[in-house]
């Protein structure tokens, strides 16, 4: 069985420690950190095997040299992306193997906040890093609003039940601006309150599934008449295809 365990990071980040109960070995995805990291290897008795990057901002890679000076390990990450201590680069339709934890992951090319972020798929699980966070996106630092607009359609083409671990606590903060894109979305409602629950108790709200998403993400619901509605007015003019559409409501949030 493969479980997932949060380490907290900064102010919002989390890395992610993937784990099969059979083992005690264990994945890191995007240490930004290394401190919590040793700090947890020092209390679970578990030891990495391998360190998991989805792009390149430090929030995501600080981590590396310090971890991989202490322990022997190999490090996965995007190929097109300049990231000191990648010993192991990936690109869309690579397969990702590790052994040691009976664990793989099909790698999905996802521009759009970074030109070379990676996600890692498996075991209904996905590793999205900062293209997709609950209920909201990614800012699009490098790409335009079209790739992150396709990056999301790949997303949403996995299995609804699949869980996604995204790299931030922003939740809370994204639903808000759900809620002014829908007003009269009834499960962005459900969700605050759910989410408000769980934060209330100090835990996370992530993961959550690509089906709650889509009933809750405005960015995937570019054809929705409601955000339909809410992105021209924003915009102040028509909008003829989905991509404007998003990067209306991605403008919107940005100054939100």
């Amino acid at each position: 069985m493969i479980n997932v365990i949060p380490i907290s990071a900064f102010q919002d980040n989390y890395i992610w420690i993937i784990k099969n109960s059979e083992s005690d070995g264990v994945a890191i995805v995007d240490p930004g950190d290394a401190a919590p990291v040793i700090d947890y290897f020092t209390t679970s008795k578990l030891h990495p095997v391998a360190i998991l990057i989805t792009h390149h901002h430090r929030d995501h890679v600080g981590g590396i040299e310090q971890l991989t000076s202490k322990y022997t390990i190999p490090v996965y990450g995007p190929s097109s992306e300049n990231i000191s201590g990648i010993t192991h680069p990936l690109n869309e339709g690579d397969t990702l193997l590790l052994d040691k934890l009976n664990v793989k992951f099909d790698i999905l090319e996802v521009p759009g906040h970074t030109l070379g972020h990676i996600a890692y798929y498996g075991h209904k699980k996905l590793f999205i890093g900062d293209t997709l966070f609950m209920s909201g996106c990614g800012r699009l630092f490098e790409g335009t609003p079209k790739q992150m607009y396709q990056s999301l359609n790949k997303i949403t083409n996995l299995p609804e039940d699949t869980e996604i671990f995204c790299a931030h606590e922003y939740t809370l903060a994204n639903l808000c601006f759900a809620r002014a894109v829908e007003p009269d979305n009834k499960d962005i409602v459900a969700r605050v309150e759910h989410c408000s629950q769980l934060r209330k108790k100090n835990l996370p709200t992530v993961p959550g599934t690509i089906g709650e998403e889509k009933k809750t993400n405005p960015f995937l619901r570019v054809n929705e008449p409601e955000v339909i509605n809410s992105a021209e007015n924003y915009a102040g003019h028509t909008l003829s295809n989905n991509v404007d559409i998003f990067a209306s409501i991605r403008k919107w949030k940005d100054n939100f």
